[in-house]
C-alpha cells in the first residue's frame, strides 16, 4: 500500500547560521509544515551530522532531569533541623555537659537511630525510583546525511526526520509527514484506551488527544509505519513536562507539617516552663547550680524523646503490614497521609478499568442484540485482521469463530477508506466480509439484514443506522459496522471496486469495562470517609459512562477546556460538586488536585500513566501500580502490586491503624509528662528541697519511655479507623490541658499526704513520689490507649509486656541495692498503701473524664473540610 504523504519540500541541508532558541511551543500540530520548518530552521529531508551535533548542544539531551534527591548528609541535616529533633539534641547535649552522661547519651542515641532509620528507608526508595525511570526507547531511527541510521534516543534533536514502526516507542514529539496504516497507543499520555490513527494533514483542535497528525514521546506504535519531523525533545515534550514534576521540590506532606507544628508547641512549652522554674528558684534564693540541673531535668522530662523512634518504628511496621496487603511504601510518612486522605483522585484507564478493550454489544440493524455481526467480524479478524485491540476483542469474544472458514483473499484496512475486507469460504459459502467505520460501511450497503432475510436499505435506513451509532457513543461505546455479500465469480484478492452492494449486518460496540471490584471498593472508601473522583484524559462521554457504572455522580463531567476557562477560586468551588473530569492535560490534573487541597482536603492520586505524573507529585499521597510507566512509579509515594481499588481501601485502613498508635504516644506524653513536670515545677518552688533529684527525673523518664516501646504493635479498635485520621493540634492541646492538670492534682494530693499526714523526710518524699509517679504514668497507658472503656478494649501482648515490665522494674528499684545509688529510701507500709489508693483513684478519674476529652476531637475530625 502506498504511504499517505504530503509533498516533500526542498530545504538546504547545510547548518543554518543561527539556531532558534527553542522549537515550536504549544499546540504545534495546528501549524503548517512550512511554519514549523521555518521555526526549527530545517527542511524535510533530514539533518546533517554537523547540524545535528550543533542542535544537540543547543537544545540539550533528549532526556529528563532526575527527581530531586538529597544526599545522605543533607537528608540527615533536614531531619535534625526539625523543632522536635533540635529540642532532643539540645536536651541530650546539656545533660551530658552537666554530668548526666548516661541520660544524655540515651537521648542522643534514640534520636540518631530514628533519623538513621528514616534516612535509610527513603534512600532505598530514591534508588528504586531512579531504576523505574527507564520508560522510553533506548534507540531511535532518524535520517542523517541522507540515510536512515539508528542513534541513541538521547541524541534525537528538533529538526530530525524520524521513522517509527509497529512496536517502537516514540522517542520525541513530532508532526507526521508520511504514514502507512499507522496507529499509536497513547493511553499512558492521554488516557485514551483505543489506538489512535495518525496521518499527515493540518489539525485545528488544540487538545493533544485530537492531534491526529502528531506523535508524542512515550506513545507506542501499534500498527504500520510513519515518518515524522521532530518538533520537541527532552523536557520540552509532553512526556518531559509531566516528568519534570519529579524534579520540583515538593511541599511538606500533612504528616510532616503536623509533626513540625507539634515540635514547635513542645519547644514553646519546654522553654517557658524551664525559664519560669529557674527564675522562681533563683529569686527565692535556692542554689543556682541545683536549680540549673533541675531545670535541665525538667526539659528532658517534658520532651517526648521517644516520639521520633515510636513514629519511625510504627510507620516501618505499617509498611511491612501494607506490603503483606500488596502495597509497597516508598515514603514512610505517606502511610499517615493515606490514612488522613479525604479525597482520592484516580485515572480511569488501568485503574478503574482493565485498559483492555472488550466487546460490549453485538446489534443487528434494528438495534436488537444479535450475535451474528460480532461472529462475522470475528471471522474476519481471525482470518485476516491486523491483530489490533479491536480485532483481539472480537476473537476473545468468539474464540472459535474462524473454525470451518478458509481465507481466500484479503484487503487490508485502508485508513483512507476506513474499511477492510476479508474473502472467506465456509458454512455460508464464499462471503466478502467488510468491517470498519460505521459511516464508511453503511455508505457501501444497499440492503440490510432482517432476521433470515434481507431488505432494501433506503436513505432513511442509513440515517437510522448512524443514529444508532450516536446512541452507542452517548453510552461511551466505540462502534464498528459489519457488512457482507455473497461472492460471485472466481476467487481472487478483493479490491476497492469489490467493496459495494453489501448487506448491512449490524454493529459491534466496544468498551474498556470497569473492574468487577471497582464499585464495591468505591462504596467501601465512601463509608470510610474517602470520596473518589475520576481525573482522565479520555473523552468526557467515556468518563461519564464509567462514572455511572461504578456508582459515582455522572450528571456533570468537567472537561479540560472548561477547567482551563475557570480561575483558581472558581475551580476550587466546582471541584467539590463534580466527581468526573475528562480530556484533562497533565497540568490540569495537578491543578484539580491543588483546587481540592485549597478547600482543606487531603488528596490522594492513583495513576499509572505519564500524564499522571504531575498529579501524583502534587497530591498529598501518590499511588501508582506495579505495571505503570517508570515516570508514574517514580512520582508515587506507594506502589500497588495489584491495580485494584480494594488494595487502596486496605491501605487506607492500615494507614489509619498506624496513625492511631502514633497518636496514643502523643496522648500518653500529654497526660503523663506534662502533668508530672507541672507538678515538679510547682513543688520545686513551694518545697524547701528538690521534690525529685535530677537523676531520679531522668530515671523516671527513661523507665516510662521503655514502657511504651510496645505501642507500634498495639491493636486498634475499628472505630479508630472508621474515618480519616488527622493530627488535630487543638485536640492534642485540649487533651494535655485536661489530663495534665488532672495528673498534677493527684500529685499534689500525694504531696499533702506525705508532708501533712506522714511527715516524710526529703528522701522518703522523693521515693514515694517516684513510686506514685511511675505507677500512675504507666498504668494510665491502659486507660488512654483507647477511646472506649479500657476493660472492653485490651492491649496487645507487646504493649502489656513492655508496660508491666517497666512498672515492675520501677517498683522494685527502691527496694534493691541500687536504690541507694539513686538517693531512694524505702517508705513505710502506710505510705505504700496510701500511694496505692491514690493511684487507683487517679485511674478511675481518668476513665471518667476521658470521654468528654476524646469525643469532641472525633466530632471536630468528622467536620474536617474536604471536597
Amino acid at each position: 500500500m502506498e504511504m499517505t504523504a504530503v509533498p516533500m519540500l526542498a530545504y538546504d541541508t547545510a547548518p543554518p547560521p543561527d539556531l532558534p532558541a527553542s522549537g515550536p511551543t504549544g499546540a504545534f500540530w495546528t501549524r503548517g509544515l512550512e511554519t514549523i520548518c521555518a521555526e526549527l530552521g530545517c527542511g524535510l529531508d533530514g539533518l546533517g551530522s554537523v547540524d545535528a551535533a550543533r542542535r544537540l548542544e543547543r537544545y540539550g539531551s533528549n532526556s529528563d532531569a532526575g527527581p530531586r534527591a538529597d544526599g545522605a548528609l543533607r537528608a540527615v541535616l533536614r531531619r535534625l533541623l526539625e523543632p522536635l529533633a533540635l529540642i532532643l539534641l539540645a536536651a541530650g547535649l546539656v545533660s551530658v555537659a552537666t554530668g548526666e552522661v548516661v541520660g544524655g547519651a540515651i537521648i542522643v542515641a534514640i534520636l540518631g537511630l530514628s533519623v538513621g532509620l528514616d534516612t535509610v528507608q527513603e534512600g532505598h526508595a530514591t534508588r528504586a525510583a531512579e531504576a523505574l525511570r527507564q520508560a522510553v526507547a533506548l534507540k531511535a531511527e532518524v535520517r542523517r546525511d541522507g540515510r536512515f541510521v539508528t542513534v541513541p534516543v538521547e541524541q534525537v534533536v528538533p529538526g530530525d526526520l524520524l521513522r517509527v514502526r509497529a512496536g517502537d516507542i516514540v522517542p520525541a514529539d513530532a508532526v507526521v509527514i508520511e504514514s502507512d496504516a499507522f496507529t499509536a497507543a497513547e493511553a499512558a499520555l492521554t488516557g485514551e484506551p483505543y489506538p489512535v490513527e495518525k496521518r499527515p494533514g493540518l489539525v485545528t483542535a488544540a487538545e493533544p488527544a485530537e492531534a491526529s497528525n502528531a506523535l508524542f514521546r512515550g506513545a507506542v506504535a501499534q500498527t504500520g509505519e510513519a515518518t515524522a519531523l521532530v518538533v520537541a525533545t527532552g523536557p520540552a515534550t509532553m512526556f518531559g513536562a509531566a516528568a519534570s514534576a519529579l524534579a520540583e521540590a515538593q511541599a511538606p506532606s500533612p504528616f510532616q507539617r503536623d509533626l513540625h507544628a507539634f515540635g514547635l508547641v513542645v519547644a514553646r512549652l519546654t522553654i517557658g516552663l524551664v525559664l519560669a522554674v529557674l527564675a522562681f528558684r533563683v529569686v527565692l534564693g535556692r542554689p543556682v547550680l541545683d536549680s540549673l540541673l533541675f531545670a535541665v531535668a525538667l526539659a528532658v522530662g517534658l520532651t517526648p524523646e521517644l516520639l521520633p523512634m515510636v513514629t519511625t518504628v510504627t510507620l516501618s511496621r505499617g509498611a511491612l503490614r501494607m506490603a503483606a496487603r500488596k502495597v509497597i511504601v516508598k515514603r514512610l510518612a505517606a502511610i499517615h497521609d493515606l490514612g488522613a486522605m479525604t479525597v482520592l483522585c484516580t485515572d480511569k484507564t488501568g485503574t478503574l478499568t482493565f485498559a483492555e478493550i472488550a466487546l460490549a454489544r453485538s446489534l443487528d440493524p434494528a438495534g436488537r442484540e444479535n450475535a451474528r455481526p460480532a461472529r462475522l467480524a470475528a471471522v474476519a479478524a481471525d482470518l485476516g485482521g491486523d491483530r489490533g485491540s479491536l480485532d483481539a476483542a472480537l476473537t476473545n469474544a468468539h474464540p472459535n469463530a474462524g473454525q470451518g472458514w478458509v481465507l481466500s483473499g484479503r484487503r487490508a484496512f485502508d485508513y483512507g477508506r476506513r474499511t477492510g475486507s476479508v474473502l472467506a469460504q465456509g458454512p455460508e459459502g464464499t462471503l466478502l466480509i467488510l468491517k470498519g467505520a460505521p459511516e464508511a460501511v453503511v455508505a457501501l450497503c444497499t440492503a440490510r439484514r432482517a432476521g433470515e432475510w434481507t431488505e432494501p436499505m433506503a436513505p432513511a435506513a442509513h440515517d437510522e443506522a448512524l443514529g444508532q451509532v450516536r446512541i452507542l457513543a452517548e453510552d461511551g461505546l466505540r462502534s464498528i459496522a459489519v457488512a457482507s455479500r455473497v461472492w460471485s465469480g472466481p476467487v481472487r484478492q478483493p479490491g476497492a471496486t469489490d467493496e459495494a452492494d453489501f448487506v448491512f449486518e449490524g454493529f459491534c460496540a466496544f468498551a474498556d469495562p470497569p473492574k468487577p471490584t471497582a464499585a464495591a471498593a468505591i462504596v467501601r472508601l465512601a463509608r470510610a470517609g474517602v470520596r473518589l473522583k475520576i481525573l482522565s484524559g479520555d473523552d468526557p462521554v467515556m468518563v461519564r459512562r464509567l462514572a455511572g457504572l461504578v456508582g459515582l455522580r455522572a450528571g456533570t463531567v468537567l472537561s479540560g477546556p472548561e477547567v482551563a476557562a475557570l480561575g483558581d477560586a472558581a475551580l476550587a468551588v466546582r471541584v467539590r460538586k463534580v466527581d468526573a473530569f475528562g480530556r484533562l492535560t497533565p497540568d490540569q490534573k495537578a491543578r484539580v488536585v491543588r483546587a481540592l487541597q485549597a478547600r482543606g482536603a487531603v488528596v490522594g492520586f492513583l495513576g499509572d500513566g505519564i500524564n499522571d505524573a504531575p498529579g501524583l507529585a502534587q497530591a498529598d499521597v501518590g499511588l501508582s501500580v506495579e505495571g505503570a510507566t517508570g515516570v508514574a512509579q517514580a512520582a508515587a509515594d506507594m506502589i500497588l502490586l495489584a491495580s485494584d481499588l480494594e488494595v487502596v481501601a486496605d491501605g487506607v485502613e492500615e494507614g489509619r491503624r498506624t496513625f492511631a498508635n502514633i497518636l496514643k504516644y502523643v496522648r500518653m506524653g500529654a497526660s503523663s509528662n506534662f502533668g508530672n513536670m507541672l507538678s515538679m515545677a510547682v513543688a520545686s518552688v513551694a518545697l524547701p528541697f528538690l521534690p525529685m533529684l535530677p537523676t531520679q527525673i531522668l530515671l523516671n523518664n527513661l523507665l516510662y519511655d521503655l514502657s511504651e516501646v510496645g505501642i507500634p504493635f498495639d491493636r486498634v479498635a475499628p472505630s479508630a479507623t472508621a474515618q480519616p485520621q488527622v493530627w488535630d493540634m487543638a485536640a492534642v492541646l485540649r487533651f494535655a490541658g485536661v489530663m495534665g492538670p488532672l495528673s498534677s492534682l493527684f500529685d499534689l494530693l500525694t504531696f499533702g499526704a506525705l508532708l501533712l499526714v506522714f511527715g516524710a523526710s526529703a528522701e522518703e518524699f522523693r521515693t514515694a513520689w517516684f513510686l506514685e509517679s511511675m505507677a500512675t504514668q504507666i498504668l494510665v497507658i491502659f486507660v488512654i490507649r483507647t477511646s472506649g472503656r479500657s476493660w472492653k478494649d485490651h492491649p496487645s501482648a507487646a504493649l502489656a509486656g513492655s508496660s508491666l515490665a517497666a512498672l515492675a522494674a520501677a517498683l522494685a528499684l527502691p527496694f534493691s541495692p541500687l536504690g541507694s545509688w539513686f538517693g531512694f529510701q524505702i517508705p513505710d507500709l502506710p505510705i505504700l498503701l496510701a500511694i496505692g489508693l491514690i493511684t487507683v483513684a487517679y485511674l478511675a478519674a481518668v476513665e471518667a473524664v476521658k470521654p468528654s476529652v476524646v469525643r469532641p476531637r472525633q466530632r471536630a475530625q468528622s467536620r474536617r473540610p474536604g471536597a
